[in-house]
């Protein structure tokens, strides 16, 4: 597109051209920095992130009671009662994570009466789903050890308080 002035046809700029490749400023004859801005520089996911979208993925299918061993979760139900305190989400998940894939421990509790096969596939299906789009990173493997059974008629491993 032209347009004419009194000195003659000027071009209009291109909306698509960078402004830096077309004005150079002063004493700055090439253009900094190259390539995408996106792919300058590195980012690193601690393990506890992993951890914590993972442990709160496998607490949604259904069928997984609770997550971690019994004395994990009995100091956790202690833990969960001191004012301040606040609930583990990563109770009973461990990862290792690399810069490009990442790989899962996860300790369940399952519901009496589901099928352990079907829970854990599902437990796999979703942390996989959600740990690998939150993060970006591959995840390997999801190794799954159920280490204990909730039956209906067991009480919970919380401790009375004394207070009310």
């Amino acid at each position: 597109m032209t347009d004419m002035t009194e000195g003659g046809p000027v071009r209009a700029p291109d909306p698509e051209k960078n402004l830096l490749e077309t004005t150079p400023r002063k004493g700055q004859g090439t253009r900094r920095g190259g390539g995408d801005p996106a792919t300058r520089g590195r980012t690193t996911i601690a393990d506890g992130v992993v951890e914590k979208i993972a442990g709160l993925a496998a607490r949604d299918v259904l069928g997984v009671h609770a997550m971690g061993s019994g004395l994990s979760r009995t100091f956790g139900a202690v833990r969960d009662r001191v004012p301040g305190g606040s609930k583990s989400v990563t109770r009973g998940v461990k990862a290792e994570v690399g810069e490009l894939q990442t790989a899962l421990d996860l300790e369940i509790v399952v519901d009496y009466g589901v099928s352990i096969a079907d829970v854990a596939r599902a437990v796999r299906e979703n942390v996989i789903a959600a740990v690998e789009r939150m993060t970006g990173l591959e995840v390997v493997e999801v190794n799954i050890a159920v280490s204990d059974v909730k039956l209906p008629e067991e009480e919970e491993e919380e401790p009375e308080t004394r207070l009310q």
